[in-house]
Formats: structure tokens, sequence, C-alpha cells
């Protein structure tokens, strides 16, 4: 058996996140259907990080393994050809045998883009998250410089989280606009389920004025989900991928990360 690494880009707008499920409309089901159909054997993967449904992924790695000997890029077409419309297979690798997709991702990046206007998005509605209230970026910045470092994050948890502690270290959140779109950047050790979306609502509340940035501070010391804002919406979320030891030599970009804003 040999153990393989891919990494896949995928839009979420149509399915019930990574995660499989019975009715089978996650992106892990449609994949594991078209590599196995491939292969000509069952292959079952395991993930860098799941996702939520309606958010996006553009290098979520993945690791299985399989008897089947093909060509590095062959896995990238063959199993592309199995594939909807909005998954594919960006790269595959050879990482070695006792890698583990997610028990060796030693940082993981995200990218929230969110559209400020008076009307809501159309072409690029499942794209981007919408506000149609102004946005202060000296506040939400303020705001963000609380959350950087290690803390427990229990009050931007969802509560069916299954994480075996809340304590994460969040590196980087970085915010800036560039024209009528704004981007949040994300990049922790790890997140908790819906960590980022609840992040967001909470920067956005103090970004429209209805809360000061020193509230954020408050809401995480609280350690209470109730305390912050409500859960926003999937919609403009992109996993951009985990980040591996150098000498794995995985790729940590994808042509779709050049399209954000």
């Amino acid at each position: 058996m040999m153990r393989l690494a891919l990494g896949v880009a995928y839009r979420g707008t149509a399915y019930q996140g990574w995660q499989s499920q019975p009715g089978g409309q996650t992106v892990q089901d449609r994949l594991e259907w078209a590599l196995s159909r491939f292969a000509d054997e069952p292959i079952k993967t395991v993930c860098a990080g799941r996702t939520d449904a309606g958010v996006h992924g553009l290098n979520q790695v993945v690791h299985f393994d399989t008897s089947r000997q093909r060509e590095p890029f062959g896995w990238v077409r063959g199993v592309n050809r199995y594939l909807p419309e909005d998954v594919a297979v960006q790269w595959s690798a050879e990482p070695g045998d006792g890698f583990h997709a997610r028990n060796h991702a030693r940082r993981r990046r995200y990218a929230y883009v969110l559209l400020e206007s008076p009307v809501r998005p159309a072409w690029e509605c499942g794209n981007v998250g919408w506000t149609f209230r102004s946005l202060d970026a000296d506040a939400m910045n303020a705001a963000a410089a609380h959350l950087i470092g290690e803390h427990d994050f229990s009050a931007f948890r969802a509560a069916e989280c299954q994480a075996a502690s809340p304590i994460k270290t969040l590196s980087t959140l970085d915010i800036r606009r560039r024209g009528a779109y704004w981007r949040f950047d994300f990049e922790a050790n790890a997140f908790l389920h819906h960590m980022i979306r609840n992040l967001m609502g909470s920067l956005l509340a103090v970004g429209h004025g209805a809360r000061p940035p020193d509230w954020v501070a408050e809401v995480l010391q609280a350690r209470d989900r109730s305390l912050a804002a409500p859960t926003f919406a999937p919609d403009g979320l992109y996993f951009l991928g985990p980040q591996y030891d150098a000498e794995r030599g995985l790729p940590t970009h994808t042509p779709a990360m050049d399209w954000l804003p």
C-alpha cells in the first residue's frame, strides 16, 4: 500500500460541508466516490480540516492509502474526470507512509471575503458575505488585537464542537479593504467549530459601531458563547489550506487563491 496526498479545491455552496453524511451530498462523499472509481478499489480519505456547509476550500489537503500505481498527475486528471464541476483535485504528492493530513498540519489558514454595499451581491452570490452598513477599519483592527495569541475561545465555539480543548493560538488576523470588498485573513494552529464565523459576527458588530473594540476582549475573557454576536454567514469563508513542515514539500498555493481580493 502507498500513501498519497491530494490538494482539493471546491465551491461549497451545493454541499452539506466536507464530512461524509448518509445523504452523500458532501465534498468528502463526492471525492471518495471519484477516487474509488479511478482506482477501482474502495478509497477512504482523511482531511486537514473539516469545513461547514457553504464554506469553500482552495487547498484542502487529504491523504489516503491505495495499492494502485499511477503517475502523480494521473491522480489529478483521472480523479477529476469523475468529479462534479465545482470540485477539482489540484495536485498530488507522495508525502511518505507516516504522513497524516490532519495531525501533521502545523497551522491552518482561512480568508473571509465580505462585500460592503447597499445592494446584496448578485453574480458573486454564495462567494462573499454581505453587509449593507459601513465598517470602521480602525475599530475592527483594535478589536482584532485582543484576539491574537493563545486564548480560550469558548465564547466563539459552537455548542456541537467536538474539539478536545477550546484553547487555540491565533497567530494572524489581518483586515484590509479593496474597493467594496473586505478581506479578513485568519491563521491559527487549529480552529473550533464555527470559530471564524463567530469571530466575524463580533468583529462586524464592532465595525458597525454597535459595540466598542474592548467589548471583544470582555467576551473572550467571559468564555460565554451567549455574550458574543450571532454566527455570521458561511458564504464568504474560504479554507486556504494547512501548512506543514517544509520537508514535506507539499504545495501551499492553488490558482484559485489568486482570484480572491
